[in-house]
């Protein structure tokens, strides 16, 4: 899955998890459970999962998960058939899914939704400054806006069906 915060990746991922019957392995989930692992420091800061984190999770390298992750992608691709699902929907909606998640998941804490959310509000941060995952493998785009665009069984027939069949 690939797509800006509050594009609907980790609903998208889990949903298909559960169609086809395999984990969903979710980076943020795995940065709340580090954090969630720590204690808090005197001053309220959690420093141990900071320097915890795998170097794809730690703040200031929104830009650049992309690049991190296309080397490791390369080598999965040698034994692995790789679909990409982009996922998309309006400027304004990334704000609100993230603004009720971070009011309603106490989990969140992990992130830094506050910063994200300023930089949403003052259009430093907008669906076209996302850099993608770009391979030379099968994509689809997935609007999120209102349920699924294409539907939830196409998406899931993108995933499970081998590229010369699609």
């Amino acid at each position: 899955m690939s797509g800006p915060p509050g594009a609907g990746k980790s609903t998208l991922a889990h949903a298909l998890a559960a169609r086809v019957g395999i984990p969903a392995i979710i980076r943020d989930e795995i940065k709340q459970g580090m954090v969630a692992a720590t204690v808090p420091t005197s001053d309220g800061l959690l420093r141990r999962a900071d320097r915890a984190r795998p170097r794809w999770c730690q703040r200031g390298r929104r830009s650049r998960v992309p690049e991190l992750w296309r080397p490791n992608l390369l080598r999965v691709a040698e034994f692995a058939e790789i679909r990409i699902n982009y996922c998309t929907a309006p400027q304004h909606m990334f704000h609100d899914r993230i603004t009720h998640r971070a009011e309603h998941d106490l989990h969140r804490r992990a992130h830094n939704d506050a910063d994200l959310l300023a930089e949403i509000a003052a259009g430093t941060r907008t669906a076209e400054s996302f850099v993608p995952v770009k391979m030379d493998v099968a994509q689809m785009t997935v609007d999120t806006t209102n349920g699924y665009e294409p539907g939830f069984d196409a998406i899931a027939r993108f995933v499970t069906t081998p590229d010369q069949q699609l």
